[in-house]
């Protein structure tokens, strides 16, 4: 993302953001007296940035109360506020009143990223465009004319009094460098929304309806099973995994590089390795994994579809009841918007709503690569919308084929993407290991059998069709495994089982 503006110093912004918010118990009335002591030398500088607050700044004529004067810009989300003659900040989206920048700025940030801690709030909040740390600025130089600005501290230097940036008490991150705790950290960059949108992460305010994961593939994989079937006679060649795709560590990654291959796969990391909590829980209907793997089982070819669920604010649960295959190739662009309109209209039948996305690396580990931590964080953005609430998006990566997985079962893995720590923006987000519960359906509804019906007539025929009656394994044909992968995934009732096999026997006359 950009660099900081030169007005805003970036050894400047970890010190607002343990200032910007009175001490308990110390109101505004208090502190204003601390500002008496301007002429003091380059020692009072801390206490009287400390006493400078927004009605210091309307008092003396360096802002005006207005509506839509503020705003903050954070994870490509926009927030305006009204600045009120007292100094109170009024967020226009709801109507709450906030008494400090830091107040409303780290409110608004826990909206889209729950595992904020603090919201630096002079240098996140912008008054008409230009940050509130620059007002203050503006403000010491009048008044504290031969205290040094930061900007005239030594290369490498933090300003006289800035806090060190530091992780959590007894925080134990796997990688300390790139898993840093988010207890103290700097600003994003004023230019982040720009910088966010070549890095294609910028939010689409549309969050109701899915927004294509198919098109995730179009620049990653060009040609091949992007297209339909038949484009190209070597595209099931051409995604055989038969190059292993080795893991990396996510903190041997640093800055984002545009050399470096997007389908790197990169290893998750749990919650409790950096020493946070999961921000919500997760629940996964037994058929939603039946379903998925099913699909992927397929095509040597990467799949991918929604999955409709409902979130529970008062609980914090995500509840994933329903998958959503997509039956056509991706980077299709034509049949994908058919075929997402479909999935719109069921998941408003249905009373769901869309709570995430999967898709398959077929024979490779069910480990995200770096377009895909790119493309879920995308998803979380876009699924965030302008609702007042938290809503997560889940991620869901199945691995039929990949022989590192023990037994037949194919590997599905939830994963969330944790933004990166914002002194370091440039880095890629942090895919994190999601720990759920599976609940196990009493029987198979009808409308699986119907979409796994569909499926197996989409793909007959087609180039990258799995062959299921060539082995797998010495002693296993592809169907073998996939029946044994399902197998852990059906119903209580087992009276369905005849209906399985129907779709089984047609499998077998598909290619």
């Amino acid at each position: 993302m950009a660099a900081l503006a030169a007005a805003s110093p970036g050894g400047d912004e970890g010190l607002e953001e343990d200032e910007d918010e009175l001490e308990p118990g110390l109101d505004e009335a208090e502190a204003e007296p601390e500002v008496a002591k301007a002429a003091g030398a380059a020692r009072g500088a801390v206490l009287t940035r400390r006493g400078i607050t927004l009605r210091v700044l309307l008092r003396d004529g360096l802002l005006e109360p207005g509506r839509g004067v503020l705003s903050i810009y954070y994870l490509g989300k926009k927030f305006v506020g009204d600045l009120g003659s007292d100094g109170t900040i009024t967020w226009q989206e709801t109507g709450q009143v906030f008494n400090s920048p830091s107040a409303w700025a780290t409110h608004c940030k826990r909206l889209v990223n729950p595992a904020k801690k603090s919201g630096c709030g002079w240098a996140s909040v912008r008054y008409k465009g230009q940050k509130l740390d620059q007002y203050k600025a503006a403000w010491l130089r009048k008044h504290q004319p031969n205290v040094p600005p930061p900007d005239e501290v030594g290369a490498g230097s933090p300003p006289p009094g800035t806090p060190s940036v530091r992780g959590e008490p007894g925080a134990s991150p796997v990688c300390p460098q790139s898993l840093a705790s988010e207890g103290e950290e700097e600003e994003l960059p004023e230019d982040e929304e720009e910088e966010a949108a070549r890095e294609g992460r910028l939010a689409v305010p549309e969050p109701a309806a899915p927004k294509r994961p198919e098109e995730r593939s179009k620049k990653q994989q060009g040609k091949g099973p992007a297209e339909p079937a038949g484009t190209d006679g070597g595209s099931a060649g051409k995604r055989l995994e038969v190059k292993p795709r080795v893991p990396v560590r996510y903190c041997t990654l640093g800055t984002r590089d545009s050399a470096r291959n997007p389908q790197t796969l990169v290893e998750v990391t749990s919650f409790a390795a950096i020493n946070k909590f999961q921000p919500f829980n997760v629940a996964i209907s037994s058929n939603v994994l039946l379903l998925l793997d099913f699909h992927s089982h397929l095509t040597r070819s990467e799949v991918v579809g929604y999955l409709g669920g409902r979130w529970d604010t008062n609980t914090q649960l995500l509840t994933v009841l329903r998958a959503f295959p997509c039956r056509t190739r991706l980077g299709d662009a034509e049949a994908a918007g058919a075929v997402e309109e479909e999935i719109c209209q069921s998941l408003f039948l249905r009373g769901l709503s869309l709570v995430g996305w999967y898709h398959s690396h077929p024979f490779g580990p069910a480990l995200p690569s770096l377009h895909d931590i790119d493309a879920q964080m995308d998803y979380q953005l876009k699924l965030q919308g302008s609702g007042n609430g938290f809503q997560p998006c889940l991620g869901l990566i199945c691995g039929p084929f990949y022989h590192g997985n023990p037994g037949v079962e194919s590997k599905i893995a939830p994963f969330w993407v944790m933004p990166p720590p914002e002194q370091r923006p440039n880095d890629y987000g942090i895919p994190m290991d999601v720990e759920v519960t599976y609940i196990q359906d009493g029987f198979l509804t009808n409308d699986v059998v119907q979409e796994m019906t569909l499926l197996v007539e989409f793909y007959k025929g087609a180039p990258d069709l799995v062959k299921f009656q060539e082995l797998w394994s010495q002693d296993q044909t592809y169907l073998d495994k996939l029946k044994g992968s399902l197998a852990s995934r059906t119903p209580k009732d087992q009276s369905f089982s005849h209906v399985l096999e129907q779709i089984f026997s047609l499998l077998k006359l598909s290619g």
